[in-house]
């Protein structure tokens, strides 16, 4: 890795204020070089619009915009959080003796967020031949059932939890299994790296097999617990996790709001019109609701706190409650292209006076990579299949931003703004032959050239492209 660590020269002898609090110079820490980030949401905000004007390569007049970028910037970090951050001619002077970690050859953006995947299913990657509802019985239950070990379960959740780290993505919305334990391992092994982490246990006490099987009681009861154990803890946050709505029935949905009244601030995730059979057997099951997001919405499961996963064959009106309550949507391009189950129509979810939360997914294992990468350059296909395009920054906003938006945390995560923590990732351009044949020379000082590297590292990038992992400010992965 091209990095070394250096000192500021001093100019200034003194404590300086923050978030009006003294903190000295010593406590701090630098990161120097390219940094990008969104300080807005461009599917709304109109800064794509300076892509079509060609005189406008002025990089500073982006900063009022969706988009910043700083071509030489220096990150001070102050016990995990963002102390200070902009262009490092304006700041260096500010912070003598600043022990500085410089990465003059490299892009840093924040850390990335994946909204919706699921760890019992990582050794099932690349499973042949089915559609979601076969797939699921002849590939995922009989690996979850596995889960029922607590060693087997800390296995998996730690080798889960150090791809995420190789691939860039730092903050998680994930499945855990139908047992209590898997959700233990997971917790641990995101609280053993400082992750932020979201995750619940699968409530299913119907239409799987018997040993998979919960009550609608005892899923409450051990959703109880495990809220009561994790949730606020450290990094962490708990979701209520119904695996869909034909695995519970009526009395266990029930129960799953109940939980959500009792502990306002856990999340609901769960997943929604994803597959065509699985809408009929949705409208089968539940004869007297008017959609399949109409049936969670009966049960007091539609909220601003919600995480629906897939979405492909919403109606407009589920698309407008769905933008009435702030939900949020996970967009999982490279799960719908594998199981073949549709498009998802990301003009629609964030059209003008719509702008639903959208927030990019893995959805490891039907997902084929951990890569956020990999995820945004499906995404851009799955637009592209319906004559829509998504810009690189819109990309990007998806799964930085975007992300931390659709799951509530964007007052801690998402960008480089003051105060944040310091989660970000270290990307190599050139980290393959055809990525520096692609992208010959130095990084890029004006705003077109930053579009075109940006989606050239989406599209060609992959987990060979992160040179290092931060988690609070601390390296926790490095691919040296």
């Amino acid at each position: 890795m091209n990095q070394n660590t250096q000192n500021l020269s001093p100019r200034l002898n003194q404590n300086l204020q923050s978030s009006g609090s003294q903190v000295e110079l010593s406590e701090l820490t630098g990161i120097r070089g390219v940094f990008l980030d969104c300080i807005n949401d461009p599917f709304s905000n109109g800064s794509n619009d300076s892509l079509d004007n060609p005189s406008a390569e002025n990089l500073e007049s982006l900063e009022n915009s969706s988009i910043r970028y700083i071509p030489d910037g220096l990150l001070v970090l102050n016990q995990g959080h963002i102390h200070d951050f902009g262009a490092y001619s304006a700041l260096a002077d500010r912070y003598p003796n600043l022990t500085l970690t410089h990465y003059p050859d490299r892009l840093i953006t924040p850390g990335l967020i994946d909204i919706h995947l699921h760890y019992p299913q990582t050794q099932m990657m690349a499973a042949y031949g089915e559609q979601l509802l076969d797939w699921l019985n002849q590939y995922t239950f009989p690996m979850e059932q596995s889960f029922q070990d607590p060693e087997h379960a800390a296995q998996v959740a730690n080798f889960f939890v150090e791809e995420l780290l190789r691939n860039g993505t730092t903050t998680a919305a994930v499945f855990a299994a139908v047992f209590p334990g898997s959700v233990d391992a997971l917790f641990a092994a995101a609280q053993a790296r400082n992750l932020r982490l979201i995750t619940g246990k699968v409530m299913m006490d119907r239409h799987a097999p018997p040993g998979l099987l919960d009550t609608a009681q005892s899923a409450y009861e051990d959703s109880q617990r495990l809220i009561e154990r994790w949730h606020g803890v450290d990094r962490l946050g708990y979701a209520v996790t119904p695996r869909f709505a034909p695995t519970s029935t009526p009395q266990q949905l029930q129960l799953a709001a109940q939980l959500l009244a009792e502990f306002p601030t856990v999340y609901l995730h769960t997943h929604l019109s994803e597959n065509l059979d699985e809408l009929a057997w949705v409208q089968e099951l539940f004869p007297g609701s008017a959609s399949y997001l109409d049936v969670y919405d009966r049960f007091a499961l539609v909220t601003s706190r919600s995480i629906f996963a897939h979405c492909i064959h919403l109606s407009d009106v589920e698309f407008d409650r769905l933008a009435d309550v702030n939900a949020a949507i996970a967009f999982c391009p490279t799960s719908n292209f594998f199981l073949g189950s549709g498009l998802f129509n990301i003009q629609k979810a964030k059209s003008e006076g719509r702008s639903i939360n959208v927030g990019l997914a893995s959805d490891v294992g039907a997902g084929t990579s951990f890569s956020m990468l990999k995820t945004a350059a499906e995404a851009y296909k799955v637009a592209q299949l319906q004559h829509q395009t998504l810009s690189p920054f819109q990309l990007f906003f998806l799964m930085t931003l975007g992300g931390a938006r659709s799951l509530h945390l964007a007052d801690h995560i998402g960008n480089f703004e003051l105060g944040k923590e310091a989660d970000f990732v270290v990307w190599n351009l050139q980290a393959t032959p055809l990525m520096a044949f692609r992208n010959p020379g130095p990084l890029p000082t004006t705003f077109r050239e930053l579009s075109d590297r940006l989606f050239s590292l989406l599209v060609l990038g992959d987990d060979r492209s992160v040179s290092a992992t931060y988690i609070m400010g601390q390296q926790q992965f490095d691919s040296v």
